[in-house]
């Protein structure tokens, strides 16, 4: 089996902007929401899970950037608004947040993040050999963690951002800014069919998964109709993209995003992984010239997963930026959560414990794509 169809296998996922469903309905499209993390003075809804101190009754958990004031911290289905002072204590300029003794915030020792060998549906080995990784089928990590509204001063941040660039996908942006209907097609794995995001699971705040998310950052920002056709199925890797270039086709797509990596990082290599992305990408402008991509760089999976090989997921990034070029974007979700993973634990923001992002994470992924397209 295919380690990133962990949650779930599933046919095609389609979705048409024409179309209202029951996800636009219970979660709501803000400005605030799909704001890059990386942008302005507030960070929305930045997820985190509380350790506790095997040695001390403390527990606590850091975020991203120093603390100017805190805004509201919440649980993850945003039902529960916890108060300073009785769940929380931060001080001004710190990154860190610890709960008082009486906290209604769920923590968790790091013992109780494992599972004994044998005992979970799937083989998810711990690195150091002690046991399993704990895993999240649905939302169990999401229960666990809470989200984080802060505001911070200026930001430092070592590795790159997204930038928007009107000369690298003209034809789409031109689309969208002339409000003009845009076809939006994603092919990928798990994660881009929607994998640990709320909505899959009909569960609060039911937010969808990255490439909706895209839809609706792309239709509301430019106040013009995009139909999103997500082909995306758990377990798939670059191999099978490449069988599905007729289905795409089919879809007559302005933009595609392509988003495969994290079943290929069982062991294939870049060049491989490279050849079938280059394949893809040569089928489907020998009929669609005029076709834009957009090429997204995986987040990284748990480090402490023995199936992964890490090492894979900054070759992948390079290679696909060997392939960018003029009507071909590269979405660098991996230098963003390398950067993530020297600041914060996988566990803040995973969303099954190995290889999936939360609701946070998915709107990352949704946020680093939109900044391509939409200027800051």
């Amino acid at each position: 089996m295919r380690f990133c169809s962990l949650v779930w296998m599933s046919s095609a996922w389609l979705l048409c902007s024409s179309l209202v469903t029951a996800q636009e309905t219970k979660w709501q499209w803000s400005a605030e929401a799909l704001q890059p993390f990386w942008q302005g003075a507030t960070v929305y809804g930045e997820s985190v899970l509380f350790l506790k101190d095997p040695e001390a009754e403390t527990a606590d958990a850091v975020v991203l950037f120093p603390i100017n004031q805190i805004v509201s911290i919440k649980s993850s289905a945003g039902d529960i608004t916890y108060e300073e002072g009785r769940d929380y204590l931060w001080k001004p300029g710190s990154h860190e947040l610890l709960l008082t003794k009486e906290s209604r915030i769920p923590s968790f020792l790091p013992s109780e993040l494992r599972r004994q060998p044998g005992t979970q549906p799937y083989a998810l080995t711990h690195r150091d050999g002690n046991g399993e990784i704990l895993f999240g089928g649905r939302l169990e990590y999401a229960a666990m963690q809470v989200c984080v509204t802060y505001e911070h001063g200026p930001i430092s941040w070592n590795g790159p951002l997204p930038k928007f660039d009107a000369t690298v996908l003209p034809r789409t942006i031109e689309k969208l800014k002339s409000k003009q209907p845009v076809s939006l097609v994603v092919l990928g794995d798990s994660i881009s069919a929607g994998a640990n995001a709320s909505a899959m699971y009909d569960a609060a705040p039911y937010q969808p998964a990255y490439p909706e998310l895209v839809r609706l950052n792309l239709a509301k920002q430019f106040e013009t109709e995009v139909t999103l056709t997500n082909l995306s199925v758990g377990g798939k890797d670059t191999p099978w993209g490449v069988t599905q270039v007729p289905a795409v086709l089919a879809a007559q797509p302005d933009l595609i995003v392509i988003a495969f990596g994290m079943n290929d990082s069982a062991g294939r290599p870049a060049k491989e992984y490279q050849e079938f992305t280059r394949q893809m990408l040569e089928q489907i402008r020998k009929d669609r010239p005029e076709t834009e991509f957009i090429l997204v760089a995986s987040m990284l999976g748990n480090a402490d997963w023995t199936r992964l090989k890490q090492e894979l997921f900054p070759a992948y990034r390079d290679a696909l930026a060997e392939l960018c070029g003029p009507g071909i974007a590269l979405a660098d979700v991996t230098a963003i959560w390398t950067e993530f993973l020297k600041r914060k634990l996988d566990c803040d923001q995973t969303g099954n414990g190995v290889n999936h992002p939360n609701d946070f994470g998915h709107r990352v992924y949704a946020q680093v794509i939109s900044a391509l397209l939409i200027p800051e």
